[in-house]
């Protein structure tokens, strides 16, 4: 525990001293804030929309068992195959069978957080597998060997010149650090690894029960390449990626763009519903659709927690969050960033050791919460995971102390006032402007980054006291 603590630490230290980092972070933040805002106020009824979205998340959830066995039904009877994977382990298993099958040498992908949640590209590369990234961020940051650090914006944190270094040993040349320089570099490699592309696996923003259709919404014309040139597809979704029906489709795609990038719609929402039938003119043979768990379906029978699962992925909670605008994505550590994965990183893991630091990267000041377009309560969700955590046994050593001192003091009053006229001494060498400043640890923990006020010479319970003292000493006066 001590040694993930120490790493938790280092990641969040390097994040607060790399101004760059920040201020990428609070430009994109704000950006993509503030676009969401005018898009829902051109929309108009947000709240409104916002019920909507909650009561087809939550009804989805509640009955997912029906919805999931409609949508396999309707995905084998369109010709496709469906492997249920209880664990990361089982769904890289499936999909490496599947390339083995066909001996594909080149894997194209377009954008997939499950593909991140089971390490999926590590697994097929340690085999020899040629994968590539074919989304433009999530390429970048392939390159550059590191996870995304937002949901919908992978590469935020990397500069142009950053980007243009990275590509120059793959170009062989000298590349412009411009914009219109760095894109045609990479639409010419794209077409070059579409055209030689075995196997294509996407991600799934949602899958449609009573059709057996797969959604993707990007603003990249890549997810389309990868499900329509190779002659096989493999679609990876976690279970309640699930909507009954176009019509419910249609409200939570009106939610997702707005809420996500601001848009009215993603430049390109493409619907597919594989594998490829006589009357088409393209798309895949083979269709296989990876369906995770990996202990969702316990939080599925976890009442407190289960509204998690109503997430879209937008990333919204990730815009107007305080704590993840100042350190970025990398500083969590997880696979999900921002208060959605600081929710259901722990309960995904379930590993409080290397994961229960994430429920207190928050401010609780409830902005994730009103920023959720299906209203998905973040803030208390943080709150009762916190309270998980430590009626689990995990709490540090040195908070239990710092509680039972805490129990000690405020249930005896003369100790608490002897603590406090103590205390009112001790603070003199720290006391700068009315406000402590440094102190040994683990006080100095909390004042190298929060003001705290000084203890008062004389505690509001010393002034009580004399003030009743005053009062009884005036009415025992005799009238003159």
């Amino acid at each position: 525990m001590t040694m993930y603590k120490e790493i938790v630490e280092k990641r969040v230290d390097k994040a607060l001293t790399d101004d760059f980092l920040r201020k990428a972070t609070r430009r994109a933040t704000d950006r993509l804030r503030l676009g969401k805002f005018k898009a829902a106020q051109d929309l108009g009824a947000w709240e409104d929309w916002r019920l909507a979205g909650e009561a087809i998340r939550t009804q989805v959830v509640a009955n997912l068992d029906f919805y999931l066995k409609q949508l396999i039904e309707q995905v084998e009877k369109n010709g496709g195959q469906v492997h249920l994977a209880k664990t990361p382990v089982e769904a890289v298993d499936i999909v490496r069978k599947i390339v083995h099958e066909h001996d594909a040498k080149n894997v194209i992908k377009s954008k997939s957080m499950v593909s991140e949640e089971i390490h999926l590209n590590s697994a097929l590369e340690s085999e020899g597998v040629s994968v590539i990234e074919t989304d433009l961020g999530e390429y970048i940051i392939q390159v550059a060997g590191e996870p995304p650090s937002h949901i919908i914006v992978p590469a935020m944190h990397k500069t142009r010149q950053q980007v243009a270094d990275l590509f120059e040993p793959i170009a062989g040349h000298t590349l412009s650090s411009d914009t219109p320089t760095l894109t045609k570099f990479v639409r010419q490699e794209m077409r070059e690894k579409f055209l030689h592309g075995d196997i294509g696996i996407t991600g799934c923003n949602f899958a449609v029960a009573n059709t057996g259709s797969i959604v993707m919404v990007t603003n990249e014309g890549n997810g389309r390449m990868v499900s329509t040139l190779p002659h096989v597809q493999i679609t990876l979704m976690g279970m309640e990626r699930i909507v009954p029906s176009f019509r419910e489709l249609d409200v939570l795609l009106n939610l997702l763009g707005r809420s996500a990038t601001g848009q009215r719609l993603s430049s390109y929402t493409t619907i597919l519903t594989p594998p490829k039938q006589a009357s088409d003119s393209d798309g895949p043979k083979e269709f296989h659709l990876v369906v995770l768990d990996h202990n969702r379906s316990e939080i599925l029978g976890d009442t407190t927690f289960r509204r998690a699962l109503n997430c879209i992925r937008c990333g919204a909670c990730f815009n107007v969050c305080p704590v993840y605008r100042q350190i970025g994505g990398h500083a969590y550590g997880s696979v999900y960033a921002g208060p959605i994965g600081s929710v259901i990183t722990p309960l995904l893991e379930k590993d409080w050791d290397k994961w229960g630091h994430l429920p207190y990267f928050s401010t609780l000041c409830g902005a994730c919460t009103e920023g959720c377009p299906v209203r998905i309560p973040l803030h208390d969700l943080l709150v009762k995971l916190r309270a998980r955590k430590t009626l689990s046994g995990h709490t540090p050593q040195i908070e239990k102390r710092i509680f039972q001192g805490y129990r000690y003091m405020f249930t005896h009053e003369k100790r608490l006032r002897q603590a406090l006229r103590m205390g009112a001494h001790l603070q003199r060498p720290f006391v700068k402007h009315e406000r402590i400043v440094g102190g040994p640890p683990p006080l100095s923990n909390w004042t190298k980054s929060r003001t705290l006020p000084m203890v008062a010479s004389k505690s509001f319970m010393q002034m009580w006291s004399e003030l009743k003292l005053s009062e009884k000493s005036s009415n025992s006066d005799p009238i003159q």
